[in-house]
């Protein structure tokens, strides 16, 4: 099996992955086929040779939001008899907006250009973690360090609020 034959079953698998997110009635599954997603999604980044963005999706993605969105859903008890009733209205205007997000998608790829593949020694350096480290303490050393320190500030500063609001209400 060649590789576009790979990257053709596995963008299958996404988009089926995706649409089961759409389809799945119960909120639980639904969630679990998007972190499948996310997965699938990493798999393609991994084919693209991006593998520092597949990792980051994983952890960020797939791991950190997606347990909260579990947590969230766990915590709220969903049900049937809980579900508000929507109105005939409510669903024609879902339709209409679907249906103009669809015409609007359509145009975009009628317009659509195809960008030619990259040279095998282009291929070999693009989305490696070595050159994205190369470039951030080379070239962007001074942003990086910046955007740290920012980082720093602002958990401290957080730090600083969630104690000063522990003493208020004690």
């Amino acid at each position: 099996m060649n590789l576009e034959t790979i990257a053709i079953i596995l963008g299958g698998l996404t988009i089926g992955s995706a649409l089961m997110v759409i389809i799945s009635k119960h909120p639980v599954r639904s969630v679990l086929y998007l972190v499948l997603t996310f997965f699938m999604i990493s798999a393609n980044y991994i084919l693209m040779n991006a593998q520092f963005i597949a990792i980051v999706n994983i952890i960020v993605y797939a791991g950190a939001i997606m347990v909260l969105f579990l947590f969230v859903l766990m915590l709220l008890n969903l049900s049937r008899e809980n579900e508000p009733k929507s109105s005939i209205m409510v669903k024609l205007s879902a339709v209409i907006a679907g249906g103009t997000l669809f015409t609007v998608f359509i145009a975009a790829l009628k317009d659509g250009v195809a960008v030619a593949a990259t040279t095998a020694t282009d291929a070999d350096s693009i989305g490696l973690v070595e050159n994205l480290g190369h470039l951030l303490f080379t070239k962007y050393v001074l942003p990086f360090e910046v955007s740290s320190v920012l980082f720093i500030a602002a958990m401290v500063g957080a730090v600083l609020l969630a104690k000063r609001e522990k003493q208020i209400i004690e």
